[in-house]
């Protein structure tokens, strides 16, 4: 299953084209009928391909891939994530993540508020690798998705954690210090404003670290 989804989503398979016949798949693999079966299910069922009796197994046109779906975000990042791909996430968390940054505001403890500061100290480490700064800043975020008290914004932020992982690997600032201070102050304020209460100030603050990011990949594309 993950080969043939490796194939398609890297383009190899382009789509509108036919797979190969089973007996062909179950020779190359070495599976029986029942398990290319089920793999195909599987593949059918994330929007990959669509079987037809009679007209084989055909590979379905991207725009009706589920892109939410965990695996295929993984094996977009195992073909290379595209940065266009990356652009379009942000503007899912843009279309998110203030309403979950409002909420939060008005449902945190204390206890929240300094868990998410002790987070932002771990972006802030002088020592902070880039593979440290982004895995803090992701659990920044899905941190803040969990304290909006609202199971869909947390449900909805673990599909997409495979991207945001990626995300956050291209467009760590921890090699340009003066970047790294801009995206700590602004993860702050987004931790002061949930700390106060106020719920507009701690979504136009988690904008503000979305949008640099967004820039960041932006500037990775020009590259």
């Amino acid at each position: 299953m993950r080969e043939l989804a490796h194939e398609i989503v890297s383009g190899h398979r382009p789509e509108g084209s036919l797979l190969p016949s089973d007996a062909e798949l179950m020779s190359r693999f070495g599976v029986s009928r029942t398990v290319l079966r089920e793999s195909l299910k599987t593949l059918a069922a994330k929007g990959l391909i669509q079987p037809k009796t009679r007209v084989g197994t055909r590979v379905v046109e991207r725009t009706n891939w589920n892109l939410f779906d965990p695996d295929m975000l993984r094996w977009h990042l195992d073909c290379g994530i595209g940065l266009e791909l990356l652009a379009h996430l942000s503007d899912v968390r843009l279309a998110l993540e203030p309403v979950a940054a409002s909420l939060a505001a008005h449902r945190r403890s204390e206890a929240d508020v300094a868990a998410l500061h002790a987070i932002v100290d771990r972006m802030e480490a002088p020592d902070a690798s880039p593979e440290i700064f982004a895995a803090a800043d992701l659990d920044f975020h899905l941190a803040v998705a969990r304290l909006s008290g609202n199971p869909f914004f947390r449900t909805a932020s673990a599909l997409i954690e495979v991207a945001l992982a990626a995300t956050f690997a291209i467009t760590t600032p921890v090699n340009d210090p003066k970047a790294k201070a801009a995206s700590c102050a602004a993860h702050r304020r987004v931790v002061t404003s949930i700390g106060d209460g106020d719920g507009d100030a701690a979504a136009a603050a988690i904008v503000e670290t979305i949008r640099s990011g967004a820039a960041r990949v932006a500037a990775a594309a020009g590259r």
